[in-house]
C-alpha cells in the first residue's frame, strides 16, 4: 500500500485515488486532485468514513463533494449525516431524480443538493462524466473523472456491461469496477433464496466474476492498465477467487496481469492501495 501525502500549496498536476470500503456493509472511494477532493458514495456511518479518510490525511471538512451512484443504503446511508456535520460539501444528484420521491434522496438537506442535468460538469479542476448503468434501483449511474490528462472511472452495481458502458470506461488511467459474485457459489448457496439469486444474475443485478474478466478483456486494448475490482459478495466471492478468477480469464485470452494489466482487489472492511497519477 502506498502512501503519499502533499501540502495543499504544491502545484501537483496528478491525482489520486483510494477505495476506502466497498461491499454490501457500505462504499466510498475518494479522489483528489489539485483543488478538489471528491467522494463517490458515503454508505458507512460517520465515525467510520472520517477514521478512513483520517488514515490517508483528510479531514472531512476538506471533502469538495459527493457523487452519488443511487439509493441503496450501502451507497448512501452515511450520507445525511457527513453532510450535517460538514456544511459546504455538496452532494451531486442527477436532477430528474426530483421526480422520483425517493426517501433517502428527498431527507438530504436541500442547501447542500447540487442537481445537475447533463452527463457532463466540473467539480473545482475536476471533469465530471456520469453515465447511466442497468441496476435494480430508481437510478444508477458510474462515473469518470478527468483531471490533468488523466482518468479514474467507476463502474459499480451493473447487471451487464453494454457497449455504451465499455466506451465511457475507454482508457481508464484506473478503473473501479464490480466484480461482485461467483455465479457457483451464489447458486449454491442455501442462504439466497432462488429469487434473491435471479436478481443478481438478472441484467440488473450484479456483475460476476467472469462478466467483470470480460469487459476488462475488451478494455485492455483502449489503454486500461489498472483495475480495481470492487463490490465483492461476503457470501458468494473472496478476494482471492475473484482476482485468481480475472487474472486466469484474461490469461487465457493472451492478456498477462502484471504484464498488459494490473489487477488489485477493494476491501469492505480496510482501505485499499492508494494510487498516484
Amino acid at each position: 500500500m502506498i502512501y503519499s501525502f502533499f501540502r495543499k500549496e504544491e502545484k501537483l498536476l496528478l491525482m489520486r485515488t483510494v477505495n476506502l470500503s466497498s461491499g454490501s456493509r457500505g462504499n466510498c472511494t475518494y479522489i483528489e486532485s489539485n483543488l478538489a477532493k471528491v467522494m463517490i458514495d458515503e454508505g458507512l456511518s460517520l465515525m467510520s468514513i472520517e477514521e478512513k479518510l483520517g488514515q490517508i490525511g483528510v479531514s472531512g471538512d476538506e471533502i469538495d463533494a459527493i457523487l452519488l451512484t443511487h439509493e441503496h443504503v450501502d451507497h448512501i446511508g452515511g450520507i445525511k449525516y457527513f453532510l450535517k456535520k460538514h456544511r459546504k460539501v455538496k452532494i451531486y444528484i442527477p436532477s430528474y431524480v426530483q421526480h422520483y420521491g425517493i426517501k433517502k434522496v428527498d431527507e438530504l438537506p436541500d442547501g447542500q443538493i447540487a442537481w445537475f442535468n447533463t452527463s457532463e460538469f466540473f467539480i473545482k479542476d475536476i471533469k465530471v462524466t456520469a453515465f447511466i448503468l442497468p441496476h435494480d434501483s430508481k437510478f444508477c449511474l458510474g462515473y469518470s473523472l478527468q483531471f490533468a490528462g488523466k482518468k479514474v472511472s467507476y463502474a459499480t452495481d451493473l447487471g451487464y456491461v453494454s457497449p455504451d458502458t465499455l466506451k465511457e470506461l475507454w482508457s481508464s488511467d484506473i478503473l473501479f469496477i464490480e466484480s461482485n459474485h461467483d455465479e457457483t457459489m451464489l447458486m449454491k448457496n442455501p442462504q439466497y433464496p432462488m429469487a434473491l439469486k435471479k436478481r443478481i444474475l438478472s441484467n440488473n443485478g450484479h456483475l460476476s466474476n467472469v462478466a467483470c474478466a470480460t469487459a476488462l478483456l475488451s478494455l485492455v486494448s483502449t489503454g486500461v492498465r489498472q483495475a480495481v475490482l470492487c463490490h465483492l459478495s461476503e457470501e458468494n466471492n473472496s478476494p482471492a477467487l475473484a482476482y485468481n478468477t480475472v487474472r486466469d480469464f484474461l490469461c487465457k485470452n493472451g492478456v498477462i496481469e502484471g504484464k498488459h494489466i494490473f489487477i488489485d482487489v477493494a476491501y469492505q472492511h480496510k482501505i485499499g492501495t492508494i494510487f498516484n497519477l
